[in-house]
């Protein structure tokens, strides 16, 4: 129960931040499947600052909504940085927000490998500056069940564009 009061406690504060810096936010989401976005449209008042949600689960929703490349999914697969960073790039660019997030992974119990164990999520944000938009991208191994390892994407998500949103106003 903590960790889901926690992600409440989260998105009200990420949903204030963004109104008080007249800011919007969109998301692209695999194995969250939707959580992120439920997270923020619980909040009353998110329509000023939340733009758009994209759960794109399979490679080709991936590829026809998010505009990911089929070379980035064949040479790095689905759970990888580059497709999290064209995931959240194309998000932003479908939605004209100014912060989006896209979280891919593996959240179990099946689907692990040796190379990228279950609990591997890659977490890809988009910035919008002006005329210029930063992508950055971080990989997480989150231990615990498939949805200790969903409630923490949201949570790490959540925080990874509070951090941006100090950074960059």
């Amino acid at each position: 129960m903590a960790e889901t009061e926690s992600i409440g406690t989260l998105s009200e504060a990420l949903v204030s931040e963004l109104i008080e810096a007249r800011r919007t936010i969109s998301v692209a989401e695999s194995c969250s499947g939707g959580w992120i976005a439920k997270a923020l449209t619980d909040i009353s008042g998110c329509s000023q600052c939340f733009a758009y949600g994209v759960v794109a689960y399979s490679n080709g929703a991936k590829e026809s909504m998010l505009g990911v490349k089929p070379a980035s999914l064949n040479e790095y697969g689905a759970v990888s940085e580059a497709v999290v960073g064209e995931m959240a790039a194309g998000v932003l660019h479908l939605s004209g927000a100014d912060y989006a997030v896209a979280v891919s992974g593996i959240a179990g119990p099946d689907g692990g490998s040796e190379e990228k164990p279950v609990g591997t999520v890659w977490f890809g944000w988009a910035v919008r500056q002006q005329k210029k938009t930063s992508i950055d991208a971080e990989k997480h191994l989150i231990k615990g069940d498939r949805e200790a390892v969903r409630m923490r994407t949201v949570i790490l998500a959540m925080q990874g564009i509070r951090e941006r949103i100090r950074r960059n106003g």
